[in-house]
């Protein structure tokens, strides 16, 4: 770890420490149910652990394709502690044959947008990484605003929400910071 002298300012801001986990677990047809249960038990026992700031369950598009589990956590402390907990233990312990893990992912702040091309230290600055998410998210809230929340004013606050959080975060990922990631590449990653 690196002090920055009083009085001195540096380029990058620091991190904020929250990490992001993000779960895919393929369920067999005929145990969605089942799945669906556990995955919601899991999820309230995580979120009652301390510096557990949220979490998201998210079925698949097309039947046979995997669903997803999200988590976010204060720092990597209050992560390994729910990592590493009997109730998460005992959580796995009832788990069904019908269902399995088949990918995981710990995301940090920004940098699950932004691919990791020769090794995690090689992210980009912060501050880029900034502000090539502010050129994606400006375009996408336009969009929302002005196409999306009127199509959809007639539906109730909480559904509405979802949805365009659904659209927000799909266009960004699948979309947008793609694109932006691959024209900005030579700006993001110098030699």
């Amino acid at each position: 770890m690196t002090t920055v002298p009083a009085g001195e300012r540096t380029s990058e801001p620091q991190p904020s420490g929250e990490v992001g986990v993000l779960i895919a677990r393929q369920v067999d047809p005929g145990h969605e149910g089942e799945f669906e249960r556990w995955a919601h038990g899991i999820l309230d026992a995580a979120a009652a652990f301390p510096g557990h700031l949220g979490y998201g369950l998210f079925r698949p598009a097309r039947p046979g394709d995997p669903w997803f589990l999200v988590h976010r956590f204060r720092d990597a402390n209050a992560c390994a502690e729910w990592q590493n907990s009997p109730e998460r233990a005992a959580w796995f312990a009832r788990a069904g044959a019908g269902h399995r893990e088949i990918a995981r992912r710990h995301l940090n702040g920004l940098e699950g947008w932004f691919p990791q091309h020769r090794e995690p230290s090689a992210l980009p600055a912060r501050w880029k990484m900034t502000l090539t998410a502010a050129l994606g998210i400006f375009p996408v809230s336009l969009l929302t605003g002005a196409v999306l929340q009127p199509v959809l004013s007639a539906v109730p606050l909480l559904p509405r929400t979802a949805l365009v959080a659904l659209f927000f975060s799909g266009l960004m990922t699948y979309a947008l910071m793609p694109t932006l990631t691959r024209l900005l590449r030579r700006w993001l990653y110098p030699r």
